[in-house]
């Protein structure tokens, strides 16, 4: 049964691997740490695990949920070469922190950057698990625990295998800005301007959605996360793009098990067309959307919650 400390988030750290050395990738643990039945949650792309909070002290009730910090952003090491900032090094160390955890089930929870965390390690574990042939990032999944090993359930929050140009340059424009604030109250007005389609929040929920991505570093607030992360959509080219979206769709298409995917209805980087397009390619995969929402949902409200837990909880 869950107590006041297993609703608690435990901060935890796991070494990981890249071509060019090792880094530190923390996470948060909530619920019975004993507990075998496993959600993780996993945030968008200039996010930190803590987005997860509200959600995750209602899933701890049943479930231990980890939420990680991916690589260059909270308390995460940061990336020698940021041109590593991308899915496949994020998978690598995904697959070693489930090789640590060893779940009995696995579900998962992806917000934007983390449902396309979710759909290549969904893609690799169907490559592993059978004879057929999807494409597998540069960097394989040779860790997988050898223990049959699956996953669950899946829910997409607001992304799919193909990422609208508009939005993708409208995150692009704030991603590597080196912005300083005298005042943490400064830095709540900006996540207010720069994250507006999030959709309504109170003052307190984006003063949360604030205080885990900025940090005070002598004087001031600054991001905390490496600016590095600009790099890699800088160095993206039409050909690159359309090689990665051809293999998240095969990935995406390989999922066996039952999909939820989330959608804020006024999202600009997770089309109708393009959500249209993944129910039709995945029998598995059914859709929620809530109004007054763009890009992404962030589960801090009720309704939200309700639908993402009311889903995993079907099983």
């Amino acid at each position: 049964m869950a107590t006041d400390s297993t609703l608690q988030p435990r901060l935890c750290t796991v070494t990981c691997t890249s071509p060019i050395g090792l880094h530190r990738m923390a996470y948060y643990e909530w619920g019975d740490a004993q507990n075998k039945d496993i959600v993780v949650c996993v945030h968008g792309l200039t996010r930190t695990g803590r987005d997860f909070d509200a959600l995750a002290r209602v899933l701890a009730k049943k479930y231990r949920v980890i939420c990680p910090d991916i690589v260059g952003r909270g308390l995460s090491d940061r990336l020698n070469n940021p041109l590593f900032y991308a899915v496949p090094q994020y998978v690598s160390d995904i697959v070693t922190l489930i090789a640590r955890l060893q779940p009995e089930r696995l579900q998962w929870v992806g917000t934007s950057m983390g449902g396309l965390i979710g759909m290549a390690f969904a893609g690799a574990l169907a490559q592993a698990q059978s004879s057929q042939s999807v494409p597998t990032p540069a960097q394989s999944l040779q860790a997988l625990p050898e223990s049959g090993l699956r996953l669950d359930r899946i829910v997409l929050n607001d992304v799919g295998p193909h990422l609208e140009p508009a939005s993708l340059a409208r995150i692009g424009q704030y991603v590597g800005d080196a912005v300083r604030f005298d005042t943490f109250e400064q830095a709540v007005t900006y996540v207010k301007l720069t994250a507006a389609s999030f959709g309504p929040h109170t003052e307190e929920q984006w003063e949360h959605l604030t205080r885990f991505t900025y940090i005070k570093h002598g004087d001031h607030w600054v991001k905390h996360y490496d600016l590095g992360l600009a790099v890699p959509f800088k160095a993206m080219d039409e050909t690159s793009a359309a090689q990665g979206e051809q293999y998240l769709w095969h990935a995406y298409a390989s999922i066996q098990c039952p999909i939820l995917i989330t959608r804020g209805q006024e999202s600009d980087l997770l089309s109708m067309s393009t959500l249209d397009q993944m129910l039709s390619s995945n029998p598995r995969a059914r859709a929620a959307q809530f109004a007054g929402v763009g890009h992404a949902p962030t589960f801090l409200a009720q309704d939200q919650i309700d639908v993402v837990e009311g889903f995993l909880n079907e099983i």
